[in-house]
């Protein structure tokens, strides 16, 4: 079977990795001359609006599949009209708006940081008079790795904190104190068949994924059951197929929701190395009608993101028990390059393999958030 995938970026890599061992090819469709996942598969370089690249795309696979959600919702209908995509569009529009998806999560019962949509500075004015601060602002649209957002703390200028989102129309959320950020990734089959990986522990820096801790450490099942349960009224809500994960607040003994990325996850890197069947293989499982696989953790895994630049390859394969993973990309500032994945037996082992990761990186685990 040929998979279509919308997007070339690392993440369309990493599926076209994991679906060669399967039988499985894969074109991509991405407007970049260097992308990472043409390395793995054959490319079509035009804009993703393009009618007749997004025609040829479609005559040349049995099925599509996107690996970012900015891609044009309507280049995903165009598709739809003549090859199967998975997931479904709906999921696409869903998640690229972050008043729909607020929206969204209410609708199904999902609790979220209270939020005010807002178009203008009069508007960010009346919400901030309703929610307080400190706020956060966001656009809604094309917000990523931090980008398209911004905090004000109780001394912050409204007027500059709008100019630093382009006065585009956004969302005001009240800043909740949260004890940790975690996620969960689920995979869902055609037949309506579920697997839930285990709730992640994140930590940014400068709103940039650095480290995932899986399973997170000290969690209660009971939180575990209800990110499986959020998950799963997603999943039914968007009749989706794929692989989805949702960015979580912990709340003392619950779960607010942040966002969906209706996609493979980088928190869900670790799942390579780490888990019986890893997020990449599951997705394009569900998008090739094959049965899913064990989600099941093999131990404690850890992975660091590599953000602007990359160790000597030496250095790092010399740690037994580091997994490097290079995407290809030209170094830039704020550019996640790669990441590195180790899976301990322990706690501690764990705990001493991500301040070596870290060390590589050339940074230390102490300097980032929880």
């Amino acid at each position: 079977m040929r998979i279509g995938i919308l997007g070339g970026g690392q993440l369309g890599r990493m599926l076209a990795l994991a679906g060669h061992p399967l039988g499985l090819s894969f074109v991509v469709l991405d407007p970049a001359a260097d992308t990472p996942a043409a390395a793995v598969a054959d490319h079509i370089r035009a804009p993703f609006d393009s009618p007749t690249a997004l025609d040829r795309l479609a005559g040349a696979v049995d099925r599509v599949t996107y690996e970012f959600e900015n891609v044009p919702v309507a280049a995903a209908r165009h598709l739809c009209e003549r090859v199967t995509v998975r997931p479904p569009a709906g999921a696409l529009e869903a998640a690229q708006d972050r008043l729909a998806e607020k929206r969204l999560f209410a609708s199904l019962g999902i609790p979220t940081a209270p939020f005010v949509a807002v178009s203008d500075e009069a508007e960010l004015r009346e919400a901030l008079s309703r929610l307080g601060k400190p706020a956060v602002l966001k656009t809604r649209r094309l917000g990523y790795d931090g980008r398209g957002q911004t905090r004000l703390g109780t001394t912050d200028d409204m007027s500059a904190a709008w100019g630093r989102v382009g006065g585009a129309p956004s969302i005001l959320e009240e800043a909740i104190p949260f004890e940790r950020e975690l996620s969960v990734i689920a995979a869902a089959a055609p037949d309506g068949t579920r697997a839930f990986y285990p709730l992640v522990e994140n930590r940014h820096e400068a709103g940039i994924l650095r480290v995932s801790l899986a399973p997170a450490p000290e969690l209660d099942p009971s939180l575990q059951e209800l990110a499986e349960d959020y998950a799963d009224r997603l999943l039914a809500a968007l009749d989706y197929v794929g692989v989805l994960a949702i960015e979580l607040f912990q709340v003392g003994g619950t779960l607010w929701a942040n966002e969906v990325a209706p996609r493979v996850h980088n928190s869900g890197h670790w799942t390579i190395e780490g888990a019986v069947t890893s997020q990449f293989e599951n997705h394009l499982r569900a998008v090739a009608d094959l049965p899913l696989g064990d989600p099941s953790p093999r131990g404690l895994s850890a992975i660091v993101n590599l953000i602007g630049t990359t160790p000597p390859v030496a250095d790092a394969v010399e740690n037994a028990g580091l997994h490097l993973h290079i995407y290809g990309k030209a170094p830039r500032p704020g550019r996640k390059l790669g990441h590195m994945t180790w899976v301990a037996a322990s706690e501690p082992e764990r705990a001493g393999a991500v301040e070596r990761m870290m060390q590589l990186a050339g940074e230390h685990v102490s300097t980032l958030p929880r």
